[in-house]
């Protein structure tokens, strides 16, 4: 038997009947829901706007609500259908370990690897701005050493008139290094430049020194437009004026394009692109390039590289990557002296970068710091994807485990649902899901006798209702008519059925035989027993008027059909009214107990004549039966009572497991012996019950009560009768 799906789980797939379904259900949504009539109202009010452009204001705000209706519904919609596909997809609870997992451990590890990335890519960037500024400044400083040097060279010459040699000279010196520098003698009252040195191919000489520059000069950045172009470049631009007193100042300009730019980018590993005046507009920023700008020629000197040291070559894993970064450059209005920020493109490239910053560092022989650095750190960083990946494999095989046995319980218990009690959980392991597979597996177990026990408690009941309904239909039903008897027979069944048993025929005008015995054992068989010993009594009991012999041919043919574990207590007597005796005879059943009324205090005696159960097999036990049986004749007399009972009656326990004995039952037959023999019953029973209050027995009580009457008594009250 297959184990079917609970029903609330959702399945792997969707069949094409759940999609069907859902297409239903939704369909009846929109056409039978308020909230879904209103969302097809804004969709087809959606749809007229679009057709038909609003105009009246009415429109206009039909068309708003059913925009607010469609947002809130596509919302709502949403959230359902990321619940649906939450509650599908993190059904198995394989999958919610992994999910948890990797939330736990593998996004807090890319969240880290990505800091450090941002934070290493913004120091690379953040240091390649620090050194293009470094580098502006250190051009502008170098301008100002020149104009400096220029001017004292002036006033100890010939003043302007050595302009021309002066300026010559200190451009020649600096040709190689700055092929574009640019030198003007300009006095303050404007006009042309007193004298000019350099290609000025950037700018036009300054005519003059504007008003806001004051007697100690000037040093910083210039911005100024590329002709031909949107684009802006620099100038490292110094002036220096002569003593007071003096009408003319050099001015120095070193333009940041061709070979000093070259110059920058071989010092620092960073090329630069063009620069862009920031302006309220946001204007863009030029595209970097390694090119020169557009229609100035790169020099003709040749660009010396920086002086070679020792150095550490940059990681693998930084050759070839680039990035492109923007810098802010502080410059100087030349005609209104007012400060402004400038963008210029920088490009790094991440592995020169990396050599030129390790190459100032200290050295181990041939290896510097920085690259004994770099190797830890590539250690360590192996060494944690390592363990990163190691912990991963395990986290899904242990996910794996643990789903596995969550399924396999699952499908247990889907079997055993369907009645399946034969199905075991495989145990793989011995840890705390292996012992809680042993315990599902004790527990089917549990589960599968106690079903067994169930079934065979049901068929024993079934058993002991059979018996019963035999055990009644063998009990007399009818009354007995003889002048002179008062009898009465009861039998409480107790929660099992018992063999006990009890009879009365009548044997002739004036003779009554009386049965009550006990069958050994429990359900049919002892029912079946019970048949078989009425058949014999009844077909004996006309062939012989002694118990005794009675009950020796009945040992004798019974004992052949008993088997060895049974056996059958009982007293069988003959009441003769017309010789005034009770002849009786005790196959090791209770005792009989005699209640005679001619004395005046009247005693209840107890008697109990020798005699063997029935049915016992064994070498001479026949003889030795037939010896030890006795049979006893009683006088009796009106108002006598004789009350013959199983051991149900007195052995009847109390919560203490106390027998109600048979001192206790004489003392009620001597109590109430005055009485009939039915209201003598009752008064038996309640003692009963009340002295076990309650404890459940599990045993019949069984009893005949006779009571002797005269003549015209029983002629009056119209004859004995049996109840049971």
């Amino acid at each position: 038997m297959v184990a079917q799906p609970l029903g609330d789980a959702p399945p792997d797939g969707l069949s094409r009947l759940t999609l069907h379904a859902m297409a239903d259900r939704v369909s009846a949504w929109f056409v039978r829901s308020w909230p879904g009539r209103t969302v097809s109202a804004a969709l087809l009010i959606k749809i007229l706007t679009l057709v038909i452009a609003p105009t009246a204001p009415v429109l206009e705000f039909a068309d708003l609500a059913a925009t607010l209706v469609l947002l809130v519904a596509g919302l709502v919609g949403l959230a359902r259908v990321l619940a649906e596909v939450r509650r599908r997809f993190l059904w198995r609870v394989r999958r919610k370990l992994i999910v948890s997992y990797l939330f736990i451990g593998f996004v807090p590890v890319l969240l880290v690897v990505a800091f450090f990335v941002l934070a290493g890519v913004l120091m690379f960037l953040n240091v390649s701005s620090f050194l293009i500024r470094t580098g502006f400044d250190d051009l502008v400083e170098e301008a100002a050493l020149l104009a400096d040097s220029s001017a004292g060279e002036l006033v100890r010459g010939a003043g302007v008139a050595d302009a021309p040699s002066v300026l010559g000279g200190k451009r020649a010196a600096m040709l190689a290094r700055h092929p574009d520098l640019s030198l003007a003698i300009v006095t303050p009252a404007g006009g042309a430049p007193a004298a000019v040195t350099g290609p000025w191919r950037h700018v036009e000489p300054p005519g003059r020194v504007p008003a806001w520059i004051d007697p100690s000069g000037f040093g910083g950045l210039v911005a100024y437009p590329m002709p031909g172009t949107e684009g802006t470049e620099l100038v490292a631009r110094a002036v220096s004026f002569q003593p007071d007193g003096a009408d003319y100042a050099v001015v120095v300009d070193i333009p940041i394009t061709g070979v000093t730019r070259d110059r920058i980018g071989a010092a620092t590993g960073i090329v630069l692109g063009r620069a862009a005046l920031v302006t309220n507009e946001g204007e863009v920023v030029a595209p970097v390039g390694r090119a020169s700008a557009s229609g100035e020629p790169s020099g003709t000197g040749v660009v010396s590289e920086p002086p070679a040291v020792a150095s550490a070559e940059a990681p693998a894993v930084l050759e070839g990557y680039t990035l492109d970064w923007v810098t802010f450059v502080d410059y100087t209005d030349w005609t209104t002296g007012r400060g402004g920020q400038v963008t210029t493109a920088i490009e790094v490239g991440l592995g020169d970068f990396y050599t030129r910053i390790t190459g100032a560092q200290a050295t181990l022989g041939t290896v510097s710091l920085g690259s004994i650095f770099v190797l830890v750190l590539t250690i360590i960083g192996t060494l944690f994807l390592i363990i990163e990946g190691t912990a991963f494999v395990m986290g899904l095989a242990l996910a794996k485990s643990i789903t596995g046995s969550v399924h396999e319980l699952f499908t247990g218990t889907e079997r055993v649902r369907a009645g399946d009690l034969k199905h075991r959980i495989q145990v793989r392991t011995r840890d705390q899901l292996g012992q809680l597979a042993e315990s599902f597996n004790s527990m089917i177990g549990s589960i599968e006798r106690l079903v067994k026990q169930v079934a065979e408690k049901k068929r024993l009941e079934e058993e002991l209702r059979i018996a019963r309904d035999i055990q009644v239909s063998l009990l007399p039903s009818g009354s007995v008519d003889m002048p002179g008897v008062n009898l009465t027979a009861m039998c409480v069944p107790a929660r099992e059925v018992g063999g006990d048993y009890y009879d009365f025929f009548r044997l002739g005008p004036d003779r009554l035989g009386i049965l009550i015995a006990d069958v050994s054992g429990k359900g049919t068989s002892a029912a079946f027993y019970m048949a078989e010993l009425k058949g014999l009594v009844l077909s004996l009991s006309q062939v012989h008027d002694s118990p005794k012999q009675l009950l020796i041919e009945v040992n004798r043919l019974i004992s052949d059909n008993l088997d060895t574990r049974s056996f059958i207590t009982m007293t069988y007597a003959v009441l003769d009214m017309a010789a005034g005796a009770l002849t009786h005879a005790r196959a090791g059943h209770t005792p009989l107990i005699y209640l005679p009324s001619g004395e005046p205090t009247p005693r209840a005696q107890v008697l109990a004549p020798d005699g063997l159960v029935l049915g016992l097999r064994f070498d001479g036990i026949a003889e030795k039966f037939e010896q030890l049986l006795e049979e006893h004749t009683l006088p009796v007399g009106p108002g006598d009572v004789i009350a013959l009972y199983t051991d149900g009656v007195s052995e009847a326990m109390n919560p203490e497991s106390d027998f109600f004995g048979e001192s206790r039952l004489s003392e009620v037959i001597e109590a109430h012996g005055h009485r009939s023999s039915d209201d003598l019953k009752h008064e038996v029973l309640n003692e009963v019950e009340s002295f076990v209050d309650g404890a459940e027995q599990h045993d019949d009580m069984t009893m005949i009560l006779v009571k002797v009457d005269s003549a015209a008594e029983a002629s009056a009250e119209g004859g004995p009768v049996a109840r049971s």
